[in-house]
């Protein structure tokens, strides 16, 4: 589970990589963020049709067993998974980060846009962080509910969801801190103000979305088929 993480840490770089390449290449126009937020989605691809661990896909499918089941015994195996799979995504993060960085692998122009595109992300202050970061958690949740409804990993679902998510300017914390460690990394954010003014308030609004909004929601959609089940 913590290499998998790590795997999709470093992966989902290529939805920040993705969306730069759009917006260097495409023409400078108003239509350009519905294009460019096309990028966004093949680090999701990637993630998901691999199978890797990424956080925010575990916000419902770890907290409905919890629901069905309440105990400590419960709860800690919840928050232990968590721990593992944040962790090991944030490393990821970090490691694609300094490769962007200080790789002579990008041309100018691409990292101007990558820096761009990070500014913009976690810019945003705490609260305004927070309020974008809900939709983004509710969509993902979504996303696996869809996926498990499904009988097959569905590509143009994937690219929906995780679209919407960029076009919509809504913040994504494993994407998210990809952009935030590139900046870190490049000296053009600082520590703290990277850790409560983005990571924090985006991760608490990604569970807020993902876990109490959808996952309470879920859960009083299958609630009686669920003890039924038990009993």
């Amino acid at each position: 589970m913590f290499w998998s993480g790590i795997a999709a840490g470093i992966c989902i770089s290529f939805s920040v990589i993705g969306e730069a390449l759009f917006k260097t290449y495409l023409p400078d126009s108003t239509w350009l963020p519905l294009l460019e937020s096309f990028g966004y989605t093949l680090g999701f691809l990637i993630v998901i049709f691999g199978r890797m661990q990424l956080f925010t896909e575990n916000t419902l499918t770890t907290v409905l067993p919890l629901l069905a089941r309440p105990s400590l015994n419960t709860f800690w195996c919840v928050a232990r998974l968590w721990g593992i799979v944040l962790g090991a995504n944030v490393i990821g993060c970090f490691i694609a980060a300094a490769f962007i960085a200080f790789m002579p692998t990008f041309e100018p122009n691409i990292l101007a846009s990558i820096t761009e595109i990070s500014k913009h992300a976690t810019e945003n202050g705490a609260w305004i962080g927070f309020a974008k970061a809900v939709p983004a958690g509710l969509l993902i949740a979504a996303l696996v509910w869809m996926l498990a409804a499904s009988e097959h990993e569905n590509f143009f679902i994937i690219i929906l969801m995780t679209w919407l998510i960029a076009a919509g300017g809504f913040t994504h914390i494993i994407a998210g801190s990809v952009e935030m460690a590139f900046l870190m990394l490049t000296g053009q954010l600082g520590l703290i103000a990277g850790i409560f003014g983005f990571f924090l308030p985006v991760l608490l609004g990604n569970i807020f979305g993902g876990t109490v909004v959808f996952g309470l929601i879920t859960w009083g959609q299958v609630r009686e088929e669920v003890k039924n089940a038990s009993d």
